[in-house]
C-alpha cells in the first residue's frame, strides 16, 4: 500500500511539475507585436540583446531605417562616425552558420575590418528570397516566429530620403518568457533553424 501511495504521490509531483519555458524577444510597435527566436549557438549576441532589452535600452530608439524587400532596422541609428565609439561592440559568431533569410534578425554594424557587430541595433530581413549576399559579413543571431506582416507594414510606411519612417515608429523591447507548446502553436520548432 506504501508502495502505491509512494508511485501516486510521485506521478502527481511529475505531472504537475511547471512545463519549462524558454526567453523569447519580443518588439511591441504601433503596428502590431513582433516575436523572436534568439539562437543559443550565438550566445555573445544573444546575451547581449536580452541584456539590453531587460534593461529598457531600445525603448528610447525606433526602427529609423526601413527599406521594402530589403530590412527594418531599428535600435541606435546609422551615424557618420559608426560605432567606434560604442560600448555595444561584440566579435561576430559567423560559425554558427546562420543565414540571412526572410525573417532573420541581425545586429547592425559599421564598415569595420573586424566586422564587429553593434548590440544596440538589429535589423529583419523583410525579403522574401533573403539576402544572400550579407551572410559572412553581418551576424545573424535569431529570427521571427511571430509579426513578420508587421515587419512588412513597418518597411512600408512613408518615409524620408534616408528611409526614416516620416512617422515614428518606436521600439517597446521585452524579454517574455514562452512554453515549447506556446512557442509550437505559432509553427515553430525549438530545434529549427530556419537557414533555408
Amino acid at each position: 500500500m506504501k508502495k502505491l501511495f509512494l508511485l501516486f504521490v510521485i506521478i502527481l509531483f511529475v505531472g504537475c511539475s511547471p512545463e519549462p519555458t524558454y526567453q523569447v524577444g519580443q518588439i511591441n510597435t504601433r503596428l502590431g507585436e513582433i516575436l523572436i527566436w534568439l539562437y543559443d549557438d550565438t550566445p555573445k549576441h544573444k546575451e547581449a540583446f536580452l541584456e539590453l532589452a531587460e534593461e529598457g535600452y531600445y525603448d528610447d530608439y525606433t526602427f529609423n531605417r526601413v527599406i521594402e524587400n530589403f530590412v527594418a532596422q531599428g535600435g541606435c541609428p546609422d551615424t557618420p562616425e559608426g560605432f567606434a565609439y560604442s560600448v555595444h561592440l561584440l566579435e561576430p559568431e559567423f560559425e554558427a552558420g546562420h543565414k540571412h533569410v526572410y525573417g532573420a534578425f541581425g545586429a547592425g554594424r559599421d564598415n569595420n575590418p573586424d566586422k564587429l557587430s553593434a548590440a544596440c541595433q538589429f535589423y529583419i530581413v523583410q525579403n522574401e528570397k533573403g539576402l544572400k549576399r550579407l551572410d559572412g559579413d553581418y551576424m545573424i543571431y535569431g529570427h521571427v516566429i511571430k509579426g513578420m506582416d508587421v515587419v512588412s507594414q513597418i518597411v512600408k510606411v512613408e518615409k524620408d530620403s534616408i528611409n526614416q519612417p516620416i512617422q515614428s515608429i518606436p521600439l517597446d523591447v521585452n524579454v517574455i518568457e514562452m512554453t515549447e507548446k506556446e512557442i509550437k502553436a505559432l509553427g515553430f520548432e525549438l530545434n529549427q533553424v530556419m537557414d533555408y
